[in-house]
C-alpha cells in the first residue's frame, strides 16, 4: 500500500479519495488492497510522519468534507525508487495462504481436499479468463493500445494464475485417480516411526 501511494503521488498530488479512485481506475486493486479507506489513511499518515509525503493544501467543496492534498517529497521519491529496486531484484518468502494450508493437509481427508481444490480450480479458471480479457482489452484498444510496461503486473498475475491452475489440476487429477491419497492410520504410523516428531504433552 505504501508503495502504491508513493507511486500515485509521483504522478501528481492528490487527496486520499483521489488516490484510491486512481488506483482502482488503473487496475492496481488487483495487486494492492485499496478497498479499505481506513487502511489507506493509516498508510498516508505513516508516510507523512516519515517525511515521505507532505500536505500541500486543503480542498473545500460543499459536497464533501475538507480534503488534504498530499504531494511526494524528494525523500519520498528516493525511497520509492529504493523500494522498487529491492522488490524487483530480491525474491522474498511472502508466506501466502495456500502453502500454509497445504502444510496441514493431513488434517483433512482426500475427499475433502478434492472438493476444496475443485472449487479453487474453478475460481482460478474464472480469474485467468478475467485477466486474459483485461490484457486483450488493453492491447487491442483502438489505434493507441497501452504499452506493455503499463500492464506488466496484470501479465505477471495471469502467468502466476496459469501456473497455479496447472498445479492444482495435477493435484486434483491425482486425488480423483487415487494416486494421491492418505489415511489417518498411515500418517500416524509414519509419525510414530520418526524420532524427530515430539511426543504429546505430559
Amino acid at each position: 500500500m505504501a508503495l502504491a501511494v508513493l507511486g500515485v503521488l509521483a504522478y501528481r498530488p492528490l487527496h486520499p479519495y483521489g488516490i484510491q479512485a486512481l488506483l482502482k481506475r488503473w487496475g492496481k486493486d488487483e495487486v494492492v488492497n485499496v478497498g479499505q479507506r481506513a487502511g489507506l489513511y493509516k498508510t498516508i499518515n505513516r508516510l507523512h510522519e516519515a517525511g515521505l509525503v507532505a500536505a500541500r493544501q486543503t480542498e473545500r467543496d460543499q459536497q464533501y468534507p475538507e480534503r488534504t492534498v498530499y504531494a511526494l517529497t524528494d525523500q519520498g521519491r528516493a525511497v520509492l525508487r529504493q523500494w522498487m529496486g529491492e522488490m524487483l531484484s530480491t525474491p522474498r518468502n511472502e508466506f501466502p495462504e495456500l502453502p500454509a494450508a497445504l502444510s496441514f493437509l493431513p488434517l483433512l481427508t482426500p475427499e475433502e481436499t478434492l472438493r476444496f481444490l475443485e472449487e479453487r480450480k474453478a475460481l482460478l479458471a474464472d480469474r485467468l479468463a478475467r485477466l486474459r480479457a483485461t490484457l486483450d482489452a488493453a492491447t487491442e484498444s483502438g489505434p493507441d493500445p497501452l504499452p506493455r510496461v503499463s500492464m506488466l503486473e496484470t501479465d505477471y498475475l495471469h502467468a502466476a494464475a496459469a501456473a497455479e491452475l496447472r498445479w492444482v489440476t495435477e493435484v486434483v487429477d491425482g486425488l480423483r485417480s487415487g494416486t494421491l491419497t492418505w489415511t489417518d492410520e498411515e500418517l500416524r504410523a509414519v509419525a510414530s516411526a520418526r524420532r524427530d516428531v515430539p511426543e504429546a504433552g505430559p
